[in-house]
């Protein structure tokens, strides 16, 4: 991997998938190439006592990325003292699942500020088409973190925000930096895992191939998808 610096219910409630469907169906299809998606996470000691729930759960999000043809991921992560890293982008999903399944939890402040910074670069040399964060904590200066936020919002690029537990200051900072993305804000629980991955999946079947996309991909959350978009 390259440094960063070098280069209760399923969801929070009906109204965050309803705000979901809404974004994702203003995402542009990709178009002359591959669909790109940024997943990044937060890998700080905090989140070791779920570690194991949290890669159950992102892993099947990545195995619903299979289902869209032509979408490249890349990972982002940070942890430990000013660690912050990248992997390439990747078309397949099991790589990438495997890359993320050798990532240990490092004592550490959040980074978030750096993975948009990361996002914001890479979406100036190519189109990112979604991104896509897990993390638990907020810790950083948070108007810093939204002026970024907010110019990724101009670059066109979705940040979906995945909230583990309940800290207060994360929430509105999530949230933030969600809508200035035109991206959208869910909390995790155990229950999260089927309905995430489909709602993944959909991202990244509209994400390469647009309307056409989710309907060959069927499904009961494509279906709902279609629904929100005529």
């Amino acid at each position: 991997m390259n440094e960063v610096r070098k280069a209760g219910s399923p969801v929070s409630n009906e109204q965050d998938v309803r705000s979901f469907l809404d974004k994702v169906k203003a995402m542009p299809a990709a178009t002359g190439g591959a669909g790109r998606l940024v997943f990044a996470m937060d890998a700080t000691m905090s989140r070791k006592p779920t570690w194991d729930r949290a890669l159950s759960i992102q892993a099947q999000m990545f195995q619903e990325t299979k289902r869209a043809a032509a979408l490249q991921v890349q990972l982002v992560y940070f942890r430990g003292f000013n660690e912050c890293r990248a992997s390439r982008w990747v078309a397949n999903p099991d790589a990438l699942a495997r890359l993320m399944t050798a990532v240990e939890c490092r004592g550490g402040n959040t980074q978030i500020g750096r993975v948009l910074s990361h996002i914001k670069a890479e979406g100036a040399v190519a189109k990112i088409n979604a991104a896509v964060y897990v993390g638990d904590a907020f810790e950083e200066n948070v108007d810093a973190v939204c002026k970024t936020a907010g110019e990724i919002g101009l670059l066109g690029v979705p940040v979906f925000m995945f909230q583990e537990g309940q800290d207060g200051m994360a929430e509105p900072a999530f949230r933030e930096i969600a809508r200035l993305t035109r991206g959208a804000y869910f909390r995790l629980d155990s229950t999260s895992p089927q309905i995430l991955a489909e709602l993944l999946g959909a991202v990244a079947a509209y994400a390469t191939g647009g309307v056409a996309a989710l309907e060959q991909r069927g499904g009961r959350t494509s279906q709902i998808l279609l629904q929100q978009m005529k």
